[in-house]
């Protein structure tokens, strides 16, 4: 069985993401990625495949894992029709692990991720303690997200959790066959994503079919290519508003658009607001 490697972004305006998935029902996507990741699954129950361990989940089901460590979950619709929730927080592994080798108040976090290595599942009591933190995470700004992640981590460092899968499994043994190609079209875009780009040209970067293409990138990324593209084009953008007072006009060429409104509409699409409104509300925040 051949695990994906998916890419992760952060979330607006910080070092790691946070997503809550409300979803019918959870579809096997048996995947691995560098960062660690606290997931919180709610009204479900079906089967968790993480590493070699596989095991029957249900309500409240909170595990870590460590990078590249092969997981799913898998369930089926609920009788009643309910939705299944899912947080979670994905941090970077040279993020975290930067943090706590540079901050003793941390120190105490290495045991934990050490174990996250081979995954681990915490009680239910544990997770039924921490939902209202994922429930506040949702909700709140970059530095109170922070704030809350430290929290997170900090109880569960202090709690009892259940190792899963074993030493032996922390081997890539599963990698994607085609992860070689996915880092190269990356690393292309990163590079180039200000500049014209086309869904057949990246195709044929790497020798793919533009249809293959569209499939193969939104199974790694969870977005269009075009999506993609826009996100990072508009975090630019944002960079440069907030640290210049270049014409939005100019930003808009700078970033890559090929006309104003095309711009803003995508900005407002990502944003929830104009250019001109962020930019309004970032001066007025240094203003108080």
């Amino acid at each position: 069985m051949r695990a994906l490697c998916e890419k992760i972004i952060p979330s607006d305006n910080c070092s790691w993401r946070y997503c809550l998935y409300k979803l019918n029902e959870i579809p096997f996507n048996w995947h691995y990625h560098a960062e660690y990741e606290i997931c919180l699954t709610l009204n479900s129950q079906g089967v968790s495949h993480i590493g070699d361990h596989i095991a029957p989940y249900g309500n409240f089901d909170l595990v870590l894992l460590g990078p590249d460590l092969p997981h799913t979950w898998q369930s089926q619709p609920n009788h009643d029709g309910t939705e299944q929730l899912v947080h979670v927080a994905q941090l970077p592994s040279q993020w975290i692990e930067g943090l706590v080798q540079n901050n003793p108040e941390l120190a105490d976090l290495n045991h934990l991720l050490r174990k996250a290595r081979c995954g681990v599942r915490f009680s239910e009591q544990t997770a039924k303690s921490l939902l209202p933190l994922f429930e506040a995470i949702d909700s709140a700004d970059p530095l109170h997200r922070f704030n809350l992640l430290m929290s997170l981590l900090h109880t569960l460092s202090t709690n009892e959790s259940q190792t899963l899968s074993s030493q032996e499994f922390s081997f890539p043994r599963t990698l994607d066959p085609a992860k070689d190609k996915f880092e190269k079209v990356l690393n292309y875009i990163y590079d180039n994503y200000c500049d014209p780009l086309s869904v057949d040209s990246l195709a044929q970067y790497i020798h793919m079919s533009t249809n293959h293409f569209h499939r193969f990138f939104k199974k790694r990324t969870e977005c269009t290519v075009t999506e993609f593209i826009n996100q990072l084009r508009i975090a630019k953008a944002c960079k440069l508003l907030v640290n210049s007072s270049v014409p939005i006009s100019v930003i808009s060429d700078q970033c890559g658009f090929n006309n104003i409104s095309n711009f803003n509409r995508r900005f407002l699409a990502i944003k929830l607001c104009t250019p001109s409104e962020f930019r309004s509300r970032i001066h007025q925040a240094t203003l108080i």
